[in-house]
């Protein structure tokens, strides 16, 4: 089926050839799954360039890491992952002291290709994690994992990380998605001088022990995936076929799960899932995303918003509210209208002060020498079209009331990380949550003046630089009075800059057949095949 088809076969009134190709009809069995969503992924290569957020689901389920986390149950008896707890996986155990960490790997564990997984395999993976650039070696250096030198290989089933540093995050970073496990005999063979970490290769194949293998891959279409019978890292998952299915049409989606054509619907709009809720047709599962925020993210490099009053007349013409009440339907947690910037507990995320208030920020901007208003562009990700677009419709009807005037550039999904990358968007709508729930990790990625993918303001501020690095460093060497008094100063000096707007932080909500069980919230925000079964 191409890409044209599938789009037609999504219509409202097609939706037999969606649920009723021989490899869907499949997902009526207790041990296949059909998921739906706006979008897929732009690569199966978690350290790919531009890898967008769905193919960390691609990752997770494909590949394994060292380690993970446990699994703890909310109260509204939901389950979620618990950051707290580091829990095995491709590695049985590890000792820690004082100059590193040492992981002992599961002797009978392979590739999917048979090919046992050795410890030279899991240095050539941190040494290509940390050497790629871009998003990766950022995120491996959030844990301080920053060269090869560092890593070792001891024998066929030990490895080890030495510390350049004392970092609370080193043990949890190596639990996140990026520091998967390659099986680095078969990139290599498929690498070139140009490309010696494969990275072309493995944009569209798989290359991982995980407990599920991609059997196909239509880039925009759909991703069919099988049970790695051979998964040694785990309980063997009850599923033995997932179809994630891309269906662009938010009314589509609905309309799937409430039929019961499908099992699984991610990326509603906030409104269907408000109303799912009430009606109980369908189990709805909501749970607010840890470490993240929706913003709005201003390009500090060029004028006007390299002016702080003009980035401050901004915060105070955002139409939170109405944001709240059209768009979100209560599916939200405000990050706005506090009496401070400065956080008065060690909630985090904390709301910024900034209330929508238009006669200051008319005054904001004629200080800044911008009375008659400007021109600008509003950039957004229709991957996640289903919130940024009503947003920063209602963002561009507030800004013209001060006289700027405003274009939307919907970016699609796969060529978002793209153009973040390249730093020239001036006013963004995004999203960004940080894998490790910490206020001082969120600042590292979306603040610090490493300029990491995150910051796509541009923002480099050295006090706050400074402030960041002593959080981390107080979090090591357990200064709790220190490290709270560290992270008050250093919100307030990121929100009172305002090279990003905080608006809400949002819930991750996941609509289900009532005969799916065991769905668990992850930080990365996908689904982990692993744990879900299918009753009859």
């Amino acid at each position: 089926m191409n890409r044209r088809e599938f789009l037609q076969s999504t219509a409202v009134t097609g939706f037999a050839t969606l649920v009723d190709a021989p490899e869907v009809r499949a997902q009526s069995r207790q041990d296949s799954l059909l998921v739906i969503s706006e979008g897929g992924p732009n690569t199966l290569d978690v350290q790919g360039v531009g890898a967008n957020r769905p193919a960390y689901e691609v990752s997770w389920n494909c590949y394994d890491r060292l380690v993970s986390y446990g699994i703890k149950t909310l109260a509204d008896g939901s389950r979620s992952y618990d950051q707290k707890t580091i829990a095995p996986e491709l590695a049985e155990r590890w000792e820690v002291d004082a100059k590193g960490v040492t992981f002992h790997l599961r002797r009978n564990a392979t590739f999917h290709d048979g090919t046992p997984v050795k410890a030279a395999d899991v240095k050539w993976s941190f040494d290509r994690a940390v050497s790629v650039g871009g998003f990766p070696t950022s995120q491996m250096a959030a844990g301080s994992l920053l060269k090869p030198e560092q890593f070792e290989a001891i024998g066929d089933n030990a490895f080890r990380v030495n510390f350049v540093r004392p970092d609370a995050l080193t043990l949890p970073d190596i639990a996140v998605v990026v520091p998967a496990i390659y099986n680095s005999e078969l990139v290599k063979k498929n690498g070139t001088d140009k490309d010696p970490w494969g990275l072309e290769f493995t944009k569209t194949n798989t290359a991982g022990s995980g407990a599920f293998k991609v059997e196909k891959w239509t880039p925009g279409t759909e991703v069919i995936y099988t049970r790695n019978d051979d998964w040694k890292s785990g309980p063997l998952p009850k599923l033995k076929r997932v179809i994630w299915r891309q269906v662009p049409s938010a009314g589509n989606r609905r309309a799937l799960i409430e039929r019961g054509d499908v099992d699984i619907s991610f990326d509603l709009p906030t409104k269907d899932f408000a109303e799912l809720k009430a009606k109980d047709s369908v189990a709805v599962t909501s749970t607010p995303i840890s470490n993240g925020m929706w913003c709005i993210e201003l390009n500090v490099t060029k004028p006007p918003f390299d002016n702080v009053k003009v980035r401050q007349a901004v915060a105070y013409a955002v139409p939170y509210q109405k944001i709240m009440d059209a768009v979100l339907f209560g599916e939200a947690k405000p990050l706005y209208g506090a009496a401070s910037n400065t956080p008065t507990d060690s909630a985090w995320p904390s709301p910024t002060s900034y209330k929508t208030d238009m006669a200051r920020a008319k005054a904001l901007l004629s200080e800044a020498g911008m009375a008659d208003g400007f021109e600008t562009t509003i950039s957004l990700d229709a991957g996640q079209g289903t919130l940024s677009e009503p947003i920063a419709l209602l963002v561009q009807e507030s800004l013209a009331a001060l006289n700027i005037k405003t274009t939307i550039d919907k970016i699609p999904g796969s060529n978002w990380r793209g153009e973040m990358l390249k730093k020239t968007m001036p006013l963004m709508i995004n999203f960004f949550s940080g894998w490790l729930d910490y206020p001082e990790y969120f600042f590292f990625f979306t603040y610090h003046g490493q300029n990491a993918v995150f910051n796509t303001m541009g923002y480099r501020n050295p006090d706050l630089d400074q402030l960041i690095e002593a959080a981390r460093g107080q979090a090591a060497s357990g200064d709790q009075s220190a490290y709270q008094a560290t992270v008050a100063r250093m919100i307030t000096l990121g929100y009172d800059q305002a090279p990003r707007i905080p608006l809400f932080q949002p819930f991750l909500s996941v609509a289900s057949q009532k005969s799916i069980e065991g769905y668990v919230y992850w930080f990365h925000r996908q689904l982990d095949y692993r744990s879900l079964t299918k009753m009859a």
